[in-house]
């Protein structure tokens, strides 16, 4: 899974990684990613991490704003 790649290197109390997960779970869960070897699963993790890294500690929260910026960065990409 690939939060847990970047929860080993960046050194979290567990607290903080309970919360990490919760709110990476909820993201896939919520953008109907149920493969786990999805590449968006990749972008979560990241955008989850930088979220958390700002100082959010909620996950409902983290959540809300990776689904926000995960949002954004599709509405700049060009249409096919």
């Amino acid at each position: 899974m690939a939060i847990y790649l970047h929860l080993q290197t960046h050194g979290m109390a567990p607290k903080e990684i309970a919360c990490i997960i919760k709110a990476y779970e909820q993201t896939l869960r919520a953008l109907c990613v149920k493969d786990r070897d999805d590449p968006l699963t990749e972008l979560v993790a990241k955008t989850i991490i930088k979220i958390v890294q700002k100082g959010l500690k909620d996950p409902a929260q983290i959540s809300a704003q990776a689904i926000t910026e995960l949002e954004m960065l599709g509405e700049r990409r060009p249409a096919n």
